[in-house]
């Protein structure tokens, strides 16, 4: 089978290095606009388990990416200068360059060397394929060709974020909240390596347009941030890298496939940064699409297979990322509660959380909240 793949990013990487471990005859292209050292962001973060399902059917990339990883075992809230800890909340993270590079090694392990600094421009450049797998991003130039027949929708959320590293290592995936003089931002920020963290300052549209953000060069708007945030930092500075203020795009498709042309990974759904799962999601997708291409004869039925396995799990983990992107849409009220009800607002973002199932996970923060709220 002739195969084209536009991205490499790790959906494109590790479905080209799937496609042709499963059969060594498919012609595989794939194609990537950027330098291969080129990459937006920092870190990318996982739940602590988040590559399990690697272990069993792939112990080589597994043993590659996890032993690479950053992992810790609680997260942390600062609010109002109180740290509340919630445990038992454990996740992974891992430089993205780093992760593209290990994922290169195993595509070159099979033969398959990505095409760098090739951007596609007209739809005829898709033509000739049996299929064409869109793995390049929220931007994708694929999923623009057919937007109609994939029922594309995308609504920008009103929050600006701008994404940061920093030689500050954190000791665990942190929010920090702060009040500045325009008004309420947050950070998200972990370490991804022993001397490097992710760093994204938030705020919502109000305090970016009374902060002067949109007149403000690259180097104006670092200095800021880092002001703000100087207690978390500790005196270390931020590392740019591509770093302007975005707003969130949330986007779906009604259909995942518009004749031999299938979209994977942040192509096909964004799920907010703030769950942690884009890029999970992302390797699940390619997993799952790999496995209907082997076991359907027909491209066409091997897209429809791979919709009706992915579609339930990932409208529910996106139910879930939306919810807790509509609670960082309002991250300004949720500050005027007292730390450990903004902690435990936090904790339910996604959705309603019983105390005392929380309680056999989280016991610490659990036995901190109730003494918080005189309860037993």
């Amino acid at each position: 089978m002739k195969i084209l793949i536009v991205g490499a990013g790790p959906a494109g990487l590790y479905l080209a290095y799937l496609l042709k471990r499963q059969d060594a005859r498919h012609q595989i292209r794939v194609v990537e606009q950027n330098p291969p050292d080129a990459t937006f962001g920092f870190g990318v973060v996982f739940s602590d388990r988040a590559l399990d399902f690697l272990r069993d059917d792939d112990p080589h990339t597994h043993g590659l990416i996890v032993p690479a990883m950053q992992r810790w075992s609680d997260l942390a809230l600062h609010h109002r200068g109180q740290r509340i800890v919630i445990d038992g909340i454990g996740f992974a993270a891992i430089g993205r360059l780093q992760m593209l590079q290990l994922l290169r090694q195993r595509l070159k392990s099979v033969g398959v060397v990505p095409e760098y600094g090739c951007a596609l421009t007209e739809p005829d450049d898709l033509r000739g394929h049996d299929l064409v797998v869109a793995a390049d991003g929220a931007n994708s130039f694929v999923r623009r060709q057919f937007e109609p027949a994939f029922g594309t929708s995308i609504e920008l959320l009103n929050n600006r974020f701008v994404w940061y590293g920093t030689t500050q290592c954190f000791d665990t995936l942190s929010q920090t909240f702060v009040e500045t003089e325009f008004g309420p931002m947050n950070a998200h920020h972990y370490r991804y390596s022993e001397t490097m963290s992710t760093f994204i300052a938030e705020c919502d549209a109000a305090t970016w347009q009374r902060a002067g953000f949109a007149q403000m060069d690259e180097a104006a708007t670092r200095r800021f941030i880092e002001g703000a945030f100087a207690d978390t930092l500790g005196g270390h500075a931020l590392v740019a890298n591509k770093s302007v203020w975005r707003q969130f795009p949330k986007m779906d498709n009604r259909h995942w496939s518009a004749g031999n042309v299938v979209l994977v990974g942040d192509a096909l759904r964004t799920a907010h940064f703030s769950i942690g799962s884009g890029t999970r999601l992302a390797f699940e997708d390619v997993i799952a699409l790999a496995r209907a291409l082997r076991e359907q004869l027909d491209v066409r039925a091997a897209l429809q297979a791979y919709e009706a396995a992915r579609r339930p799990v990932v409208d529910k983990l996106v139910e879930a990322a939306n919810c807790s992107a509509d609670w960082y849409e309002h991250f300004a009220d949720h500050m005027q509660l007292a730390p450990w009800d903004l902690a435990w607002s936090y904790i339910q973002r996604s959705g309603r959380v019983d105390l005392d199932r929380l309680a056999q996970v989280s016991p610490q923060f659990v036995a901190g909240y109730r003494r918080s709220r005189n309860t037993p």
